[in-house]
Parts: C-alpha cells; structure tokens; sequence
C-alpha cells in the first residue's frame, strides 16, 4: 500500500506491482547519439529550490536551534524529494534535524520526520522505535498520533508483516481517533482491504470494498492507485489502465507515472511509456529505470549512456550504504540479461521487503536462473497461495510472470 496522509491523496514513497518484462539476448553498448533538433529533450535536470526556501535554509544554518524553522525545512525537503524522487532531499531533511536528529526523546513532530526519512532509506527496524511509540502515545498530537499509524502500517506491509499491519491498521479506526476526520478513517478501510486481499482474503471482495470506498471520494488519486494496484493484480485489464491513468494525471507523483508506465511497457507500449516518463521529475530513480526499459526495448541509441548512469546510481546508494536490490535486480534481469546476479539480488530484496512486487520480481528472477521451486518454498511461505494473491505468481505452465519496483 502506498503511504497516505491525513491530507489524502498523498505522495506514495513505495513500490508498485505492475509489469515489464525485457530480457536482452546480450549486453547493450552504447552508441554516440546526436540530437535531431535543437528543441529534442536530452535531459530534464530537477528544479532548484524556491527563494523562499533557499532564504529559510539559509537562516536555519545560522542558528540550527530554532525548532519550528527546522521544522518547516525538513517538511518542504522530504516534499521535495518525494514530488521530484530527489534521495538528496532527505539528507537535507535530516541535516535540517541534526540537533534532535539522536535524541531518543526528541519532540514529537521530529520523530516523525526521522521515521519518515528512515523508513524512505528502508532503515525499518529504528522507523518502527519511532513510530509505534508515537502511534500509541495518547498526549501526541492527534494529527501526528494518524500520520505515525499510517506510516506504521505501510513500514509493517513492505516488510511482509501482515498480521500486524492488519492490527495497527485496526488501531487507526479506534474511537479516540475519530476526530482526525473521514480522511485517517477512509485510508484506515483502505488499508484493511488491501492487507486482507493479501493475507488470504478474497482480493476481489477487497476490490469491491475499495470501490465502494471510491464513490465516497471520486477524485482520490491515492485511492486510484491502490484500486488501479489491486486490478493488475487481478488481471483486471481495463480497470488497471483506467485507474493508473487517474492516479498519474497529473504527471506529477512519480509513483504513480511509473505505475501506469510499467503498465504500458507490459503492453509493447514502449513509445507511450517512454514519453509519459519523460515528462515525470529528472532526478526520479524510479522513472530513469523505466526510462532505461522502454529506450531499451526501442534500441534506442542513448541506452548505453543511460544504463552507465543508472549503475553509477545504484553502486553510489550502495556506497552510501543504502542499496537498492529491488532495481538492481530488475536491471540485471531485464536489461543485462545476467539471470543469476538477478536471482541472488532478488533473493537479498526478499529478506528485507516483501511486497507483491518483491514477489513477482523473486518469481521472474528465479524461473529465468532455473530456481522456481526454490522461489515457490519462499512464496508459500508469505502466503498460502501466491498465485490468489497476485495471477503473475502462476506455476511455469502460465505466461511468465512481470514486475516493477
């Protein structure tokens, strides 16, 4: 489930389960590319910050103490990183933070913004200190109190956790929370829904549930995302584009363009992927690895140039001690051609987050190295049958199933 705020539709920080399926039969090259014209976009660089922005930051490092400015900066620093996919935004957030940033009893609204940031650098285990303790904490907030339980939910569903996200999602519909009004409240039936249609409900009562929920609020573009989530799982081919489309427009969530992007490369769509993605945040890792699929899948002659920056991307997270397994590995398997690096990062994803999409990406991985019952035995163990969860986790006898991270 994307992360929802009491101020619905948010700003998702997490993967989606869609589809893109490119294996190469050998490595790209890369080739000298000059522009057709003049007015031909080679690269979109991500905007700069406003004067505004510039001017509090800049009043903040000339006196770090002053709490609600810090504030105010590491809030617009993580918008910006999740509205342009900007990582760099979060180290600013936490630079913003740095005076209470190891204060285990920092003030409430800083250990929000600490979970939030820690949870984008998929460091879970201190996220969830932080969070479970303002979650249950009667004298936070309770705008805060909603925001840490929402955010709980989505840090217990990524990493497979699903008995107690379905608790802490229970908890977000207790009495005493009912003032944060029908946004909390519909994102708390929302969430239900989705963890019961993976942990052994029937996904399509679950679909129905959202649906009836989506009358209540027509134009929520997170909701869309969740319902448009749900229908590619379900094969559900004309509601998946549907939503997704609503969910992406306006091309401006990067989540969400990548959603409806992986969707259209599943399709052989690559020209239409390749220009929705373009007109997506630069900076986005999310959408320069779809932007790699579909240029790739075209032969376009800028690939090689854009695959060495998606790897010099990912070797400088990992330097920074924050790897990304989930792209690594989709790039070795649908760009690289490299089957068994792709089954081994796929393998590593699996142990710290176990999303469908980690799933289908572990199936993929594994069917193409010849280890499907090894990835089958790791399946049935998230869940009793993958295959009711999510149709792409179909036995070898069924169309190969397709990812995106």
């Amino acid at each position: 489930m994307p992360i929802a705020s009491t101020s619905l539709p948010a700003r998702p920080g997490r993967g989606l389960v869609l589809a893109g399926l490119l294996v190469l039969a050998g490595p790209l090259q890369a080739a000298p590319f000059t522009p057709a014209s003049d007015e031909e976009v080679v690269e979109r660089l991500p905007a700069r910050p406003g004067l505004a922005e510039r001017r509090a930051r800049a009043e903040l490092q000339r006196d770090p103490s002053r709490l609600p400015l810090a504030l105010a900066v590491a809030r617009e620093a993580i918008d910006r990183a999740r509205r342009e996919g900007d990582p760099r935004e979060y180290g600013a957030a936490q630079a913003a933070l740095a005076p209470w940033w190891a204060q285990r009893d920092a003030p409430a609204p800083v250990r929000l913004l600490r979970a939030t940031i820690l949870q984008a650098r998929h460091e879970f285990a201190p996220a969830l200190l932080d969070l479970q303790a303002l979650a249950g904490d009667a004298s936070v907030p309770l705008a805060l109190r909603a925001q840490a339980g929402l955010t709980q939910v989505a840090v217990l569903q990524v990493q497979g956790r699903l008995a107690e996200a379905a608790r802490a999602c229970r908890a977000l519909q207790a009495p005493e929370l009912a003032a944060a009004g029908a946004g909390l409240a519909r994102a708390a039936e929302v969430c239900e829904a989705e963890i019961d249609s993976l942990a052994g409900g029937d996904p399509r009562q679950a679909a129905r549930r959202l649906e009836a929920l989506a009358r209540q609020a027509p134009q929520d573009r997170w909701l869309a995302l969740v319902r448009g989530e749900l229908a590619v799982r379900l094969g559900d081919e004309a509601q998946a584009e549907a939503l997704l489309r609503q969910a992406a427009a306006p091309a401006q969530d990067p989540y969400a363009i990548a959603a409806l992007a992986d969707w259209l490369l599943d399709r052989g769509r690559a020209g239409e992927a390749l220009a929705l993605v373009s007109t997506g945040p630069a900076e986005a890792d999310a959408l320069r690895l779809r932007r790699l699929v579909a240029m790739a899948r075209l032969k376009d002659a800028r690939v090689g140039d854009e695959l060495a920056r998606m790897r010099e991307q990912l070797q400088t997270a990992r330097r920074r001690g924050e790897p990304h397994a989930r792209e690594e590995a989709r790039l070795a398997l649908d760009v690289e051609a490299d089957a068994p690096r792709a089954w081994a990062l796929a393998r590593d994803n699996w142990a710290s987050q176990r999303e469908p999409a980690d799933a289908v990406l572990l199936w993929r991985s594994a069917r193409a190295a010849g280890r499907s019952d090894e990835a089958m035995r790791l399946l049935r163990a998230w869940t009793a049958d993958p295959a009711r969860v999510d149709r792409r986790l179909r036995e070898p006898t069924a169309a190969p199933a397709r990812e995106v991270s």
